[in-house]
């Protein structure tokens, strides 16, 4: 199986990166440079405002846009600021803070704290390692007061009207091991199932002997590595958070403490394996980067990192622009016939199974059976193409057989399994339905690229002409009551205005002689379908103000 990584980033304001599996885009990340691109990052930030009702604080974290804290999200070393309040891990804790904690001045406590808890999976995707939160939590009212700084990281970029959300769980994802400060002590991705490989990778983290109060995760990417290799993890890791220490000591609040790396680091640190034969960079300041982290953290596999020089685009040239083009279609057809519908709403993702000409030796209920195997495939396909988030709904075609509805279940969750994002996957509803949710992290590829229709506002969906056409008639009779109004003009898109010129002309006739007006109707082709514009005149040619609701405005 022949798989590679082909990254186009020559133009500046996008960086595009595409993994391709014998010819098949599996994998596709858009990144544009005028969008915000926080996830990842740690700021020392300041409390604005707490809100007791949802439990959540607003922090400035000096971007412009205040980010939502929830007190789920806050580790137990900040807890003992409120007053009676102590937990056992957070007493157990105290004995094994070591001299990498941070602290530094706050406005209220004198400290600042990023402490152990478990894993920011939001920064690493695939660790599937989670230490479980306490279960009792003060009143975030009785943890923070407005003015204190905080240490967060951001773990979700803002959607629409939301700002990002934060989290005092702080992680900073190597290419083998996870840092994370205050945990004291080392674990395994629970995704690494083999148990002698887990004692294996405890026995060399502890021969390497992370420093006391910091702790580390070994991700899957680790699992078959040597000490050499995840001893220059450590290392690596280790430079990082000391300049982030150094940086938080001396800067004050609000400041950013980390920036995450850019896309194309990111994307090779955590999205690049063994089995992935080539990476091809097609410029030469991206290539360099990109040569210098794999000599720093993967030297073994530098030699897969190529430089394309060729004048026709990558992606192009490797046959991915057809495929491209079309993720964001709505209806995606099958090979074998078929096809699946994807509508994305504020509120879920409906995906939809359609049989069309697909037929399969046997019955009805073989042929909704083969048909839904087959959807479920593509489902997850594009799922992770089209980095779709929040609630999945999956609506496939209705099975009397229990046996088929399991193995159609089965059948999704071993197609998910290679997502490197969150999912979580329900039993079959009673209405034939299969509910789950994915990790979100970023917007979703149709809103990054796309922006809100000006016509329709985002609903997908426009008045027919025939239905402005009477809009317009109704407004149109409202106008020609108001005795200031001797002349009307309309101007509406060329179909509407056809549609009243031609089909309503004697209707039309009947108001201006009722009314003693003029209506002059103007249609032009480069107007959207639901355009109106009404100009009243006076005897005198002025303009005389009118709105649609029929009363002259003053």
């Amino acid at each position: 199986m022949k798989q590679e990584m082909l990254i186009n980033v020559r133009q500046p304001e996008e960086c595009r990166i595409a993994v391709v599996e014998n010819d098949v885009l599996e994998e596709l990340y858009v990144e544009r440079a005028n969008q915000d691109n926080y996830v990842g990052n740690i700021y020392k930030g300041v409390i604005v405002n707490l809100e007791p009702s949802i439990q959540a604080a607003f922090v400035d974290f000096g971007v412009g846009r205040n980010g939502f804290l929830h007190i789920s999200d806050v580790e137990p070393s900040y807890f003992k600021q409120a007053a009676g309040w102590i937990d056992k891990p957070e007493r157990e804790e105290r004995g094994n803070r070591g001299e990498h904690t941070i602290r530094t001045s706050s406005a209220r406590t004198n400290s600042v704290r990023t402490g152990g808890g478990r894993t920011n999976r939001s920064s690493v995707p695939d660790d599937g390692y989670i230490n479980s939160r306490p279960r009792n939590k003060p009143p975030i009212q009785d943890v923070f007061h407005r003015g204190d700084e905080v240490i967060v990281q951001v773990i979700k970029e803002g959607l629409g009207n939301k700002g990002p959300t934060l989290s005092t769980y702080i992680s900073i994802p190597g290419r083998y091991l996870v840092l994370m400060p205050s945990l004291g002590r080392v674990g395994v991705s629970r995704k690494i199932e083999d148990e002698s490989v887990r004692r294996k990778l405890r026995d060399i983290m502890h021969e390497l002997d992370p420093p006391k109060g910091l702790g580390f995760i070994v991700r899957t990417a680790g699992a078959d590595r040597t000490r050499a290799e995840l001893s220059r993890d450590l290392a690596y890791l280790m430079r990082l958070w000391k300049a982030i220490v150094r940086r938080l000591q001396k800067m004050p609040a609000p400041i950013d403490i980390y920036e995450e790396s850019d896309m194309i680091i990111r994307t090779i640190r955590d999205v690049f394996t063994a089995e992935i034969d080539s990476i091809t960079i097609d410029e030469p300041h991206a290539y360099e980067r990109a040569k210098e982290f794999l000599e720093l953290v993967m030297p073994r596999y530098a030699d897969r990192l190529e430089l394309y020089e060729g004048r026709e685009p990558i992606f192009h040239k490797f046959s991915l622009d057809k495929e491209i083009a079309s993720i964001n279609h709505r209806r995606i057809p099958l090979k074998e016939g078929g096809s699946i519908v994807i509508d994305q709403t504020e509120a879920l993702v409906a995906i939809d199974v359609n049989s069309g000409s697909f037929r399969a030796d046997g019955d009805a209920e073989e042929t909704s059976y083969r048909m839904n195997l087959l959807a479920a495939k593509e489902i997850a396909r594009q799922i992770r193409l089209r980095d779709l988030g929040g609630v999945i709904v999956n609506d496939f075609i209705d099975m009397k057989k229990e046996s088929h509805r399991r193995s159609v279940e089965r059948c999704l969750r071993d197609a998910i399994k290679r997502d490197r994002a969150r999912t979580k996957i329900l039993r079959t509803s009673p209405f034939g339905l299969i509910e789950m949710t994915r990790q979100r992290v970023r917007p979703s590829l149709k809103r990054s690229v796309y922006q809100e229709c000006p016509c329709c506002n985002g609903g997908g969906v426009v008045k027919s002409a025939e239905s402005m056409a009477l809009e317009v008639f109704r407004s149109l009779e409202l106008a020609s009551q108001q005795p200031e109004i001797v002349r009307i003009r309309v101007t509406v898109a060329e179909e509407v205005a056809e549609y009243l010129n031609n089909r309503k002309r004697s209707e039309l006739a009947t108001i201006e002689q009722e009314g003693d007006v003029e209506i002059i109707i103007r249609g032009k082709p480069e107007l959207w379908p639901e355009h109106l514009e009404i100009e009243c005149f006076d005897p005198q040619h002025h303009p005389v103000g009118f709105s649609l609701e029929g009363s002259l405005k003053k």
